[in-house]
Order: structure tokens, then sequence, then C-alpha cells
């Protein structure tokens, strides 16, 4: 049963009064009743958060126990999990960050303390923050990936997250998972929002230039041929702050360009270094950010080449990162930051910039965690009324959860399996792929597993399912590319996202072996190999190229959870991994060779 605020807060004063909570000095300062005291330093705040994933409500999220780094990223943020990054960032193991920022000790820990996020939360949070601050001193960032990951965001076309961005008050925003929406919706969205939407690496196509619907779009540029406006400018405490929006570089390889047949992306590495150039010299800001949905790999990678970004504020890939990376380069040095998921963090860095430059920061990246903070009265009853036409169907029961169901790390989690679960008996095949997202949210052991629940799993534009013959061969392709797109060592070549989830197959993975040799030993669950020139029943959803013909996935999956009634997963298709024996980016993993 979750605890009240205040029978949370009066157990955790007698816990730290009988010496119950770590004693040093880091670990008495981020003590629950006073984890948001955050002191006030230099002449403004820009706060920051990304990948909200349309999550509303507080919900329970557990934090990866695998992200693997390779080549010089082994052991470099955000490659770190468990006990290998609480010692990175000198966070004492046992307390309520250390919950925030890793797995361990997740049931007993997600019980003592409670849900994360929630937007009526996080507004009270962000207030509190401005009026401590005060008036003109702070800019609210959002990263993307906001309008996308729930049943109402799907149902609603994300209109529901664009009004609750509005009452939140984000001044400026860049995307990702937004452009899954037809283009006409996300010029209606974005001309919806209250606040400005950023992007120097989305273009309009050169075939599309000469009868573009959305000439009149006032961030379109016919010249540039710019669908979005790169960049904004603000006034802040006196001090002019330039933004300059990177949206997802890979959007229409890793969704469906179908959606948006008109708009290109890319890194587009020379044209950020012209914004950059471009706005130093013609505005003279006194603070130089970038609001990235690289995924942070990227954003190191792109810090070390570009010049003249002071910050740049990171989102794509879900890592909570308690402190920024600092990155030197030509033009000095850049710090990267990257600011977790789901609504479950607020990055606040406080910046002292005077004689046109940054001369110091402080970073703190605030778990939101809903017994702690009250929930903001307006904001609550925006949500509940966006939620009222399907409440009564997203939080119909179809089964209890047996385990904790998750998603996050870089092969199945526990909620994966389910899914891939669903697409075998369903299906009737002997082998499912689901996509490797990041997205999901968390159900601990014996609560109800209800649709709210599949739909924070599946809810995307292009649910559908297949069932079809592939060849073995076949199926270690589709294996061999998603690895490279996760293990490649250029970061360039990643498009973020975890390995492919399956059902009904094993295999071996080295993620650090060359392209087309990263992948053996595959064998259906009854340990019958997997041979090249045989053909086997596969089923899936999620295509991004032509449009499956089946039903949307949370259909086939309600049924199955409404049939299983307990879920207790008999295994889990983890493949057994060779060659990141003591990578820090991975612990308690059952499968090493």
């Amino acid at each position: 049963m979750t605890l009240s605020r205040r029978e949370f807060l009066h157990l955790m004063g007698l816990a730290g009064a009988a010496g119950l909570l770590p004693g040093s000095v880091f670990a008495a300062a981020r003590r629950p009743a006073d984890l948001y005291e955050v002191p006030r330093f230099g002449n403004l705040t820009l706060m920051h958060i990304t990948d909200s994933h349309a999550q509303l409500n507080p919900i329970y999220f557990r934090e990866p126990n695998v992200n693997l780094g390779v080549g010089a990223a082994r052991g470099r943020p955000p490659h770190l999990v468990g006990k290998a990054l609480l010692d990175r960032f000198a966070i004492p193991a046992g307390g309520i960050e250390a919950h925030a920022f890793t797995y361990l000790g997740f049931e007993e820990a997600a019980r003592r303390y409670g849900k994360v996020g929630g937007y009526a939360h996080l507004k009270t949070l962000v207030d509190r923050l401005r009026a401590e601050r005060g008036p003109g001193r702070t800019l609210l960032m959002d990263g993307g990936d906001t309008w996308q990951g729930s049943g109402t965001a799907y149902w609603t076309r994300g209109r529901d997250m664009v009004e609750a961005s509005n009452l939140l008050g984000v001044d400026v925003m860049t995307g990702h998972w937004e452009f899954t929406y037809l283009e006409k919706e996300v010029i209606a969205n974005i001309q919806a929002s209250k606040g400005e939407f950023v992007a120097q690496n989305v273009r309009v196509r050169e075939d599309a230039l000469f009868d573009y619907a959305y000439a009149d779009y006032p961030g379109f540029d016919e010249d540039s041929g710019q669908a979005f406006k790169p960049y904004t400018l603000r006034e802040l405490n006196g001090v002019r702050v330039a933004v300059i929006g990177q949206a997802f570089p890979y959007t229409p390889i890793a969704n469906p360009q179908r959606f948006i047949p008109d708009w290109t992306f890319g890194i587009q590495d020379e044209h950020m270094q012209a914004m950059v150039d471009e706005v130093r010299a013609k505005h003279r800001p006194g603070l130089v950010v970038v609001l990235s949905h690289n995924g942070m790999d990227v954003d190191l990678k792109m810090a070390s080449r570009v010049r003249g970004i002071d910050v740049i504020f990171g989102g794509h890939t879900h890592d909570g990162m308690p402190a920024p990376s600092v990155v030197s380069n030509a033009g000095g040095r850049t710090l990267v930051t990257n600011a977790g998921s789901n609504g479950k963090f607020l990055g606040v860095m406080d910046l002292d910039v005077r004689g046109g430059r940054l001369r110091g920061y402080r970073y703190r990246l605030l778990p939101v965690f809903a017994n702690l903070l009250p929930a903001d009265k307006a904001m609550q009853a925006l949500i509940e009324r966006f939620r009222a036409p399907y409440a009564a169907r997203l939080e119909k029961k179809l089964a209890v959860a047996g385990e904790t169901l998750y998603r996050r790390g870089n092969f199945n989690g526990t909620f994966d399996q389910v899914i891939c679960d669903a697409l075998r008996k369903v299906g009737d095949a002997q082998i499912s792929l689901s996509p490797g997202f990041r997205w999901g949210t968390t159900v601990l052991p014996g609560q109800a597993i209800t649709l709210d629940n599949v739909m924070d799993q599946t809810a995307i534009t292009y649910p559908e399912t297949y069932r079809r013959e592939m060849t073995g061969a076949g199926i270690k392709a589709i294996l061999e590319d998603v690895a490279d797109n996760l293990f490649n060592p250029d970061p360039y070549y990643q498009q973020g996202g975890d390995m492919v989830r399956v059902g009904g197959l094993d295999y071996v993975c080295d993620p650090t072996a060359a392209f087309g040799k990263r992948i053996s030993d595959m064998t259906l669950d009854d340990g019958t190999r997997v041979e090249a020139g045989r053909k086997y029943v596969v089923a899936g959803w999620a295509t991004v190229g032509s449009r499956s013909p089946g039903r949307p996935v949370w259909e086939l999956v309600s049924d199955y959870l409404k049939d299983l009634g307990t879920v207790k997963l008999a295994k889990v298709n983890t493949p057994k991994l060779k060659n990141v024996r003591g990578n820090p980016g991975i612990a308690d993993y059952p499968a090493l060779r």
C-alpha cells in the first residue's frame, strides 16, 4: 500500500533520526524531506524534461540492468548501471536517489517510495522552482517524445499532451515520436502549443517545395527549406539565451516515412555549426544551448565536433544521468546532459552567465516522487478531463502480475516477453519479434494489469500485427542489423532503441564483434537449431514499411492476458552474451559466456 505524503515524510524523518539512512554529507542533503531543496546559483535557470511518452499520471519505472557501452563508450556515461552508476556519481546505496537512478532493490524500494512522475506533481515542482528563482529567470525545455506513449495520447492524436504542456509552461521543444502522427496533425499540434518548436535539421524535400501544403506555417522558410524554426532567442534576467533545436535525426528510418513524406532529417553537423556561428555572430548571446533528441552517445560525439555550444540538453535514449558529461572541442568545452524518461525527472541547471559567457553552473537531476510533491489541482483536473472518455476501458483488469513486468534494457524485459508470448500464442507462430522500444512503464507483482499498462507498451500509430514465413537467414539478418544499430562503435551509426525482442528464439550475441558476426547459435525454445535455408512462422508488429494486415497488437495482448489470468513467465528469451564480463553497463544478467 502506498503511503500518503505526510506518512511518508514522517516515516523518513524517524528513519533519519534513528540513523537508518546513509550518513554521508551527500546523503543528508538528499533525504526525502529536502530532496527538492535546490539552492540558487548564478543568474538564470534552465529546466529540462524529455521522453515523457505521454505519461500524465504517476507510474512505476524500473531503470535498466543492461546498458552496454562498447569500444570507446565502454564504462562511460550513460553506459553504467547499478552499483557502477552509484559509484561513479557518489550516490549512497539504499537511499531514495539510488532507487531513482538504478534498478537495485527495485520492488522493495518502489513499494517504500511510491510512484514517480505525473504531470500534476511535475507542475508543482516546476512552479516551486520558478517561484524560488523569481520572474524572468527560468526557461522550461522539452526534448520531445512527449505526444506518444499512452492510450489517451493515441486516441487524442497527442492533443492531451499539448494541453498539458501548455499548462506546465513549456517554453521550447523539439521532437521525435511527434512525427509519427500525420504531417497535418504535427502542424496542428505545434500551432496549438504555447511554446516554440525548434528543429534545425528538418527540411522540406525539394520535390515538395513547389506545392508545399504548409507554406503558411510561421516556422517554414522557403529560401532555406527549413520546415521549422531552427532556433529561438530568449532574454533571461538580462542574458540572451539561444536555443537551437535538434530533432531525432533518424526519424524516417526508425519510424514510417509515409506519415511525413515531405520532410527530411539527419544529424547535419555542418548545418549545426553554421547555426551556432550565425547565432553567435548575429545575436551575440551569452549562452548557446542545443535542445537535442539525438541520444546521448550522438550528443557526446556532436559536442566534440561542433564548437561554440555551451550546453546540450539531450534525450531519446532515456538515460537519467545525475551529472553532465564535459566534452572538450576546438572551441572550449560543452556540457552534455540527459534527463531520463516518463516524466520521472526534471533537469535543473543553474548558470552564472556574465560578460557574454558561461562562468559556472550547478546541475541537479531531480526525481519526481508523487508522494513528496502534492498534485497541482489545475493540472489534475485537465488530466481527468482528457482521461474521462476512456477511463473505464483503460482501467479494466485484464490479468494480475505474478512478477515485476518492465521494459528497459538492451535485451528482453519481462513485459516485452509478455508481448512476444502473446504474439506467438494468438498468432500460432514459432517465433515472435517485437521492437526494442525504450518507452514503457512497470507493473509490480500482485498488481492488476490493465489496458492502461498494455497501451503504455504498445500505443503507436502503426500497431498492426503480422504473421508470415521467414527463413532462418532472414531472421539472423534482422538480428544482425538491429545489433549493429545498437552496438556500432560509431555513435552516428546508432539509431536509438534497443535489441529487437524475441519470443521462442534463443541466440548468442557478442556486442564487441563486427557487423554480421554478432549473432550465432540460434535455436528454438525446444533446442532445435535454426537453419539458414529453412522457413519459420514469425509473428510481429510495428512494421516501418508497408502497413501490416493484422489487428492492433494491444488487442492480441489483451486477449492473451485475459486467458492467462496471472502472469508468471516460464522463460525470458534473453540471449547469451559473449565478451562483456566486467563491463560496468551490465549487472545481474543471467546468461554470460
